[in-house]
């Protein structure tokens, strides 16, 4: 029986009916590969007819179940296909990920962040930290604010002038500490001075007292994937060691790409090289 049990989900403070309902309807269309009738769901799911239809109405409109325009059966949708791949992908592209990782630690000795541009914002995929570490907030699975760290600022200044606006008119550019780049203006500057010098400085803008550096990870095709950062308090990732510290994150997430299919252009392989 594919409905969601009571006596798990009736202790949590965060039940949401619908979506328990709506979980328990996509196990019982992934329990075999035939399609469902409306009539099976409502016996599997124990709920009324009209309640179980206008749940398949909402699931159909998001491309989370697909609906036999024949026989009004129903199946699992595509969109948890491409949910699933980018999950697979991601899974395989942190196995990709960590020995450069923990390559580019040990060459710097500072916090090393792994990170994908996700709906605008960063997500962290994986951290690895030196023994003397400064805790930061950031955690695996957390999110932050493109414009104002080191990996965002690398992975926007791939995007498209288009596709930047569009971040920049959902999220906004809220000042989190004096330094935060605020103004389209200023983030399309420094987006320019990204792409030149091919890698991000978060210079204490997103944390007082903490200064990252990123570069951005390509895949095959050339186009965005990821991006590697290092990151420390200011006293040790001075502004005078930037240039030094941008080059190996640069250099590293150079070799990651190339691992990944992508083939750097020569200017890419002159600034890698420089290191």
């Amino acid at each position: 029986m594919a409905r969601v049990s009571r006596s798990k989900t009736s202790e949590s403070p965060y039940r949401v009916q619908v979506l328990d309902r709506a979980m328990a309807a996509l196990e019982v269309l992934g329990a075999r590969p035939q399609e469902r009738s409306l009539v099976e769901l409502c016996n599997a799911l124990k709920l009324h007819k009209s309640t179980v239809h206008r749940l398949m109405m909402v699931l159909e409109q998001h491309r989370l179940v697909d609906k036999n325009p024949d026989t009004g059966r129903y199946r699992l949708g595509l969109k948890l296909f491409e949910f699933g791949s980018k999950a697979i992908g991601a899974l395989d592209l942190k196995r990709h990920a960590k020995p450069h990782l923990n390559r580019l630690l040990q060459e710097i000795n500072e916090t090393v962040h792994f990170c994908i541009l996700d709906d605008g914002q960063v997500f962290y995929v994986e951290k690895v930290e030196p023994e003397r570490s400064v805790r930061m907030a950031c955690t695996v699975g957390s999110r932050a604010p493109a414009y104002c760290t080191a990996v965002g600022k690398a992975m926007l200044a791939e995007l498209t002038d288009a596709e930047v606006n569009s971040i920049i008119r959902h999220w906004g550019l809220k000042p989190i500490t004096k330094n935060t780049i605020s103004t389209a203006t200023e983030l399309k500057a420094e987006l320019r001075a990204v792409r030149t010098r091919g890698f991000a400085v978060d210079d204490e803008e997103k944390e007082e007292g903490l200064r990252c550096v990123g570069a951005a990870v390509r895949g095959h095709s050339g186009k965005l994937i990821a991006a590697i950062s290092v990151s420390g308090p200011a006293f040790r990732v001075t502004k005078e060691r930037v240039q030094e510290i941008g080059q190996t994150v640069m250099r590293v997430a150079n070799d990651l790409s190339e691992e990944l299919g992508y083939q750097p252009a020569p200017l890419e392989m002159v600034r890698s090289s420089a290191s």
